[in-house]
C-alpha cells in the first residue's frame, strides 16, 4: 500500500508555507514499506543533509500529522512508484521552489524537488494519480492532499 504523511511543523516557516499554500500542511513525505520516510527537505534533519533523502520515522515533532493511504493498484504500479522515488534520492532540494510559486517554475522539472512535487511525480509515475492538470507552480502539500483524497485515499 502507498502511504503519504502530510504534516505541519511547529516553526514559523512551516506555518508560513501552510498559509501561503491555502492549506494546513507544510510538508509531505512518502512512507516507505519499512516505515522510514522519503521526502525532499531544505534543511538537515533526521541525521540527513538537505535534499531528497530517506529519514527515520518520527525524525521531527509535528504540530499536526495526517497519514493518507492511497488505494491499492497492481504490483507493477507500486514498483514504478518506489523505483521512481529511489532514483530521486540524493537530488537537491528545489531551493527556488518558494519563489517558483510566483514565478511559474515547472514542478515536473526532475533536476531538483520540493516535497509535494516529488510525491506528486511519484504518484503519477506509478499510475496512482492521473497526469495532473495543474498550474506548473501549484503542487503544494495542500493541493496534493486534495488530489489524493479525490482518488479515494483514506485518512488514518
Amino acid at each position: 500500500m502507498i502511504k503519504l504523511q502530510f504534516v505541519l511543523g511547529t516553526g514559523l516557516s512551516s506555518r508560513g508555507i501552510a498559509w501561503f499554500s491555502a492549506g494546513h500542511f507544510s510538508h509531505v513525505d512518502c512512507v516507505l514499506p519499512d516505515g522510514r520516510l522519503l521526502g525532499a527537505r531544505s534543511d538537515a534533519c533526521g541525521g540527513q543533509p538537505p535534499g531528497v533523502r530517506v529519514r527515520p520515522a518520527g525524525y521531527e515533532n509535528w504540530k499536526e500529522r495526517v497519514v493518507m493511504t492511497v488505494p491499492e493498484r497492481g504490483l507493477s504500479d507500486k514498483q514504478r512508484f518506489y523505483d521512481f522515488l529511489a532514483a530521486q534520492i540524493g537530488k537537491p532540494y528545489d531551493s527556488t521552489a518558494i519563489w517558483g510559486f510566483a514565478a511559474g517554475r515547472d514542478w515536473r522539472d526532475p533536476r531538483d524537488w520540493f516535497c509535494s512535487e516529488l510525491a506528486a511525480a511519484a504518484l503519477e509515475m506509478g499510475g496512482y494519480l492521473p497526469v495532473l492538470y495543474a498550474p506548473v507552480n501549484k503542487i503544494t502539500p495542500a493541493a496534493l492532499a486534495l488530489a489524493v483524497s479525490a482518488v479515494g485515499a483514506v485518512v488514518g
